[in-house]
């Protein structure tokens, strides 16, 4: 197993893809880990959730991530658009509230391409687009051994098959270990 990360993570890069569910910050931050670079993570004024330095330090320093608060959706897509296209950034993580249009799933598909950095929207459950290159539902799986254990499932792929896999966070190496499912 120790070739298992790369046959499904990182995503393809200079591409757009989606993840939902409750561990979906796991999953952008550990796709940050992975690009290791500059990433800028684009959101909504409204949104409440806010993003602490000290629960995402294990996986990235604070300092390798800009926070760009919008006013509304089409801000928030134009903002990351320019961000994907200049080339800035290894990474752009936008939170999506509404679905995108084809042409607005493909422009930032374009920008993704053209500036050879990655996109990846977070969405809510059962939201997606299908100008997406792939989608991921990525929820914790309790375990009182071990917080950091995900299942992540490849619920949409473009370009291969779908699948689960159980995964943990592992901050010695800052990687993400596939590791067997836990027990019932």
């Amino acid at each position: 197993m120790q070739n298992a990360e790369v046959l499904f993570f990182p995503p393809a890069t200079f591409r757009t893809h989606e993840v939902c569910g409750a561990g979906a910050y796991v999953f952008a931050f550990a796709l940050a880990a992975r690009l290791a670079s500059h990433t800028m993570w684009v959101r909504e004024n409204w949104d409440s959730t806010q993003i602490n330095p000290t629960g995402f330090s294990d996986f990235v320093e604070p300092v390798a991530l800009t926070i760009c608060n919008t006013q509304n959706q089409p801000e928030t897509l134009a903002v990351a658009e320019e961000a994907l296209r200049s080339g800035a950034v290894s990474l752009v993580v936008m939170s999506l509230n509404k679905p995108l249009t084809l042409t607005e799933g493909r422009r930032l598909q374009l920008a993704a391409r053209d500036g050879m950095s990655t996109g990846l929207a977070v969405i809510p459950e059962g939201m997606g687009s299908n100008a997406a290159e792939t989608r991921w539902r990525c929820t914790p799986v309790f375990d009182p051994k071990d917080s950091t254990l995900q299942k992540w499932e490849l619920i949409k792929n473009k370009s291969g098959t779908l699948g689960v896999w159980h995964v943990r966070w592992d901050t010695a190496s800052r990687r993400i270990i596939m590791v067997s499912p836990a027990r019932e």
